[in-house]
């Protein structure tokens, strides 16, 4: 029989997460499978922690959790949950029910298919117009640079086998961006739509900041192309700085020598400053990220784990002592 692990990263869902582990164990339940849900508490503020270990007291050995020192980001909590997985096959899915815990049927019946990844993705009915139009914009522009394919509506929704999880797993990268390493890894893959659900309660954890941020970490995570495009602007620039000054040169020996327009030159060193300015900033962006991978810092810090160790899978006592990852 096929044993399924349930990957859940939580952050401050205390108001939510009860009702999701019932509706995940009623649906799991009633599946051909031995299970087991994951939870990665990422350095959530209020109750979470608390109720993942009354969920654990309940469930026993059907419930994992692992809980983090502090708030790593939902990056790290995936990697946890993957690490701490010992399926077969993995189910990635948030705890607020926007990932409706019925498609996990739908998705072992692909499994048994013989795919390695089942991707559910989201319609966009109920989102703001604004938004699903700049959303479609930004897929269209960035698969136009990066070199793995990125689709709209497609999330951490999915199920993974075995061996695209250990594939995921065997990336050590510091800074991952998770849309694109599930698309990089490759394997026989599969998507489904699904209807766009709303959350259960509390609130969402993406502000437009953490959206810009994100957006740009696909835009240089799996390409060097924006390097080669300053080195082109550079050369552009180049090229037509030189024409200008052949143009200046060959009006001052034909009609004499006439001052500049202050307007033009402020123009052009503003406009040129601003160029410049950015691609400082992109180097920058690429020579940071070098900075942190050179660092070898862990991805994550365990204050508190019930189930198995992240690391080597031993069985630990509930709650485990503080573990660094």
């Amino acid at each position: 029989m096929t044993k399924l692990s349930v990957v859940v990263p939580c952050y401050n869902e205390e108001a939510v997460i009860d009702s999701f582990d019932t509706e995940i164990r009623r649906v799991l339940d009633a599946l051909p499978v031995d299970y087991e849900v994951c939870y990665v508490d990422d350095g959530s503020r209020d109750g979470t922690l608390g109720r993942l270990r009354a969920i654990a007291a309940r469930h026993g050995e059907q419930t994992r959790y692992v809980s983090f020192s502090r708030n790593f980001g939902k990056e790290a909590g995936m990697l946890a949950g993957l690490r701490e997985a010992t399926g077969d096959a993995v189910v990635i899915m948030d705890a607020d029910l926007q990932h409706p815990p019925e498609l996990i049927g739908k998705m072992l019946d692909l499994y048994a298919l013989g795919h390695d990844q089942i991707i559910a993705r989201r319609n966009r009915e109920g989102d703001k117009k604004v938004r699903s139009a700049l959303s479609s914009l930004y897929y269209r522009a960035v698969n136009s640079w990066v070199d793995v394919e990125l689709t709209d509506g497609v999330g951490d929704f999915r199920l993974l086998s075995r061996q695209a999880v250990d594939a995921l797993l065997s990336l050590p990268e510091y800074n991952r961006f998770s849309k694109g390493l599930f698309s990089w890894v490759g394997f026989d893959t599969v998507t489904f739509d699904y209807q766009n659900a709303q959350r259960e309660a509390g609130e969402t954890k993406w502000r437009f900041g953490a959206l810009l941020n994100y957006a740009m970490d696909g835009l240089i995570s799996f390409n060097n192309r924006p390097l080669r495009a300053a080195i082109w602007t550079g050369a552009i620039l180049t090229a037509l700085g030189a024409l200008y000054t052949l143009w200046i040169v060959i009006a001052a020996l034909t009609t004499g020598i006439k001052t500049p327009g202050y307007t033009t030159l402020v123009a052009i060193i503003v406009g040129l400053g601003g160029v410049q300015m950015t691609m400082l900033g992109l180097i920058g962006e690429y020579i940071g990220r070098i900075y942190y991978e050179t660092k070898r810092r862990p991805h994550f810090l365990v204050k508190e784990s019930h189930g198995a160790d992240v690391r080597t899978g031993a069985a630990l006592s509930a709650p485990a002592e503080t573990d660094a990852r």
